[in-house]
C-alpha cells in the first residue's frame, strides 16, 4: 500500500495539479477542500491515517495556519508541507514555527514537490519510529504506536484496548513473531500501571531447574551458586506489569507455584521462611495450542483457567499482508539510522515481491529481510536483488502457495501453471486444487465450471474464513449486504439469528 499524502487546497486546479503529481509519484492522494475538511479527516471523532500533508497556507475560514494548531492539539506528529503563493521570509517562519515540516511556492515544480514529499516522508518515518522506541524503553507504547491497516489486526487492537482499562489477565495467542510482546506493552502503556515496570519473561528460554528461582526469587544460600539474594521477576514487576511469554513452556512444577501466586497474590522465595505479597498484572503468551495441551496432561486445567480469561488471537503477517508496505518504511527508516545509510524508497516491485511471500516467520522475519536488503542496498533505494532470498522462495514454492487467497490478497491472476488442457482421466481432478483455500477452475472432467457454481463456492468459503461475520464478509467480497443476503438465500445457507454478525450455518 502506498503512502497516503492528504492535499489541502481550496483551488480546484491547484488541487487536480497536486493530485497528478502526487499519483504519478506513486503515493495516494486524498483530496481536501477546505481547512475545516482537512482537520475533520486528521482530527476528526473517526481520525484517517496520513503520512504526510500538502497544506495551502491561505484558505477562507480555517487557514493552513489554524489546521496546523488543530493537529498539535491532536498531537499529530504527521510531516506537513506548507505551500502559498506569497514566499516571503515572514511566511516560511511563521509555518516552520507552527510544525511545517518544509514550504514550497505556488506553483510548485513537480521535481521540487517530490524531493519535499520524499524528505518529509523519510523525516516522519523516523522521527516515528525514534518516538516509538522511547516510549517502548519508557512503558508509556500505545496501540496508536503500532502499525497497521489490517482490519483484522484494528478489531485485535480495539479489543486490547478494552483490557487495557481493566487489570483483567489477558492471554495473548498467536503465531512465533506476530508481535504479541508489543501489544502486551500497548496494553500496559495505556493502562493505569503505565508509570510502574513492564517486565517481561520468555518462559521457554529457562532452563526447568531455574524456573522457580527466576519467576519467585530465592534467599542467600538457598542452594548450590546462590551467592546473593534474588528478587525474582514476580517482585520486580509488583505494581506493574508481569509479561509471560511462551508461558505454555513451563514445567509442571512451576505451573502448580504460578497457580497459587495468581491466586493468592503472593510468591514464595526458594530458601525463605514467609511468602511476599505482589501486586501484578498478568498479560502471558504463547504460541501453542494450550487447549490441546490441557487435554493431553501438559499444561494444568486450573492455571489455563486462570490465564484464559481474556484471550486475544493475533493473526498472522500472511493474513494481513496490507501491513507489509508500512512495515517494510517502519524498518527500513531504524535500519537506515543504524547503518549510516541513506536509503529513501522501495521500489514497487520489491513491496509486490514481499506481498506475494508466505512469512512463515511473520513480522520478524520481515524484520530481518529488511536489516539484510537495508546492508546490501549500494544506492538510495532498495529493489527486488536486495531480497534474493526471498525471490528464491517463491520461486520454489508449490504452486498450490500462489493461489492462496490470504497470500494475495483482492487480486486473482491465472498463473502458467493452469493451462494444462483437459484431463485425460474423467474424475481427475487438478492436484493444485486441492487443500484449503483453493478455489477449482476445472471440473472432473476437466471443463471449467459454471461461473454461478464457483461463485457460492467462494460466498461459502468467505463465510467460514471470517467466522460468519457478514458485514466484514460483505466488505472482503465489494458486494452489499443486501446483495449478500440475496444470494444467501438462492445458497441455502440459513439465518440463525438476527444478529448481523451471528455465525451462519452453511449447510
Amino acid at each position: 500500500m502506498a503512502e497516503r499524502v492528504l492535499i489541502v487546497d481550496d483551488d480546484p486546479v491547484q488541487r487536480r495539479l497536486l493530485d497528478n503529481m502526487v499519483r504519478k509519484f506513486g503515493y495516494e492522494p486524498i483530496v481536501a477542500e477546505s481547512g475545516d475538511q482537512a482537520a475533520a479527516l486528521l482530527a476528526g471523532p473517526n481520525p484517517e491515517r496520513f503520512d504526510c500533508v500538502v497544506l495551502d497556507l491561505v484558505m477562507p475560514d480555517l487557514d493552513g495556519l489554524g489546521v496546523l494548531a488543530r493537529m498539535r492539539e491532536a498531537g499529530l506528529n504527521v510531516p506537513v508541507i506548507v505551500q502559498t503563493a506569497h514566499g516571503g521570509i515572514d511566511n516560511v517562519v511563521t509555518a516552520m514555527r507552527a510544525g511545517a515540516a518544509d514550504f514550497v511556492v505556488k506553483p510548485v515544480g513537480a521535481e521540487r514537490l517530490q524531493v519535499s514529499l520524499r524528505n518529509a516522508l523519510a523525516a516522519g518515518a523516523l522521527e516515528g519510529e525514534l518516538g516509538r522506541i522511547k516510549r517502548s524503553r519508557t512503558g508509556t507504547l500505545t496501540f496508536k504506536d503500532i502499525v497497521t491497516r489490517s482490519a483484522l489486526m484494528q478489531t485485535v487492537l480495539h479489543t486490547a484496548e478494552k483490557a487495557a482499562t481493566s487489570a483483567i489477565p489477558v492471554l495473548i495467542d498467536g503465531e512465533s513473531g506476530v508481535g504479541k510482546e508489543l501489544i502486551a506493552r500497548a496494553i500496559h502503556g495505556q493502562g493505569e500501571r503505565r508509570a510502574k515496570p513492564f517486565v517481561a519473561v520468555n518462559c521457554g528460554a529457562i532452563p526447568d531447574n531455574l524456573v522457580e528461582s527466576i519467576l519467585f526469587g530465592h534467599e542467600k544460600g538457598a542452594f548450590t551458586g546462590a551467592t546473593e539474594r534474588h528478587l525474582g521477576k514476580f517482585v520486580e514487576a509488583s505494581g506493574g506489569t508481569l509479561f509471560l511469554d511462551e508461558v505454555g513452556e513451563l514445567p509442571l512444577s512451576a505451573q502448580v507455584k504460578l497457580l497459587r501466586a495468581i491466586q493468592e497474590g503472593e510468591v514464595e522465595p526458594v530458601g525463605a521462611r514467609k511468602p511476599v505479597k505482589v501486586d501484578v498484572r498478568l498479560i502471558s503468551a504463547t504460541n501453542r495450542n494450550l487447549i490441546a495441551d490441557v487435554k493431553s496432561g501438559r499444561f494444568r486445567e486450573d492455571l489455563f483457567y486462570r490465564l484464559h480469561v481474556f484471550p486475544i488471537a493475533v493473526p498472522p503477517l500472511r493474513d494481513r499482508s496490507e501491513d507489509i508496505p508500512d512495515l517494510v518504511r517502519h524498518f527500513l527508516a531504524r535500519f537506515s539510522v543504524e547503518e549510516g545509510k541513506r536509503i529513501r524508497t522501495v521500489s514497487g516491485e520489491a513491496l509486490a515481491l514481499l506481498g506475494h511471500h508466505r512469512w512463515p516467520g511473520n513480522v520478524r522475519q520481515l524484520e530481518n529481510a529488511v536489516f539484510r536488503a537495508v546492508v546490501l542496498a549500494d544506492g538510495d533505494s532498495i529493489g527486488p536483488d536486495e531480497f534474493p532470498q526471498i525471490a528464491a522462495q517463491i520461486a520454489t514454492a508449490p504452486p498450490a502457495m500462489v493461489l492462496e487467497s490470504s497470500v494475495v490478497p483482492a487480486m486473482i491472476e491465472v498463473p502458467p501453471f493452469l493451462d494444462i488442457g483437459p484431463s485425460t482421466a474423467p474424475d481427475a481432478t487438478p492436484a493444485a486444487f486441492s487443500g484449503p483455500g483453493m478455489l477449482g477452475l476445472v471440473d472432473g472432467q476437466g471443463e471449467i465450471r459454471p461461473l454461478e457454481e464457483i461463485e457460492a463456492e467462494v460466498i461459502r468459503y468467505a463465510i467460514t474464513h471470517y467466522h460468519g461475520q457478514m458485514s466484514e464478509v460483505a466488505r472482503r467480497l465489494q458486494i452489499g449486504r443486501s446483495t449478500l443476503y440475496r444470494k444467501l438465500e438462492n445458497l441455502g445457507i440459513d439465518d440463525k439469528s438476527d444478529a448481523p454478525d451471528e455465525v451462519l450455518a452453511v449447510r
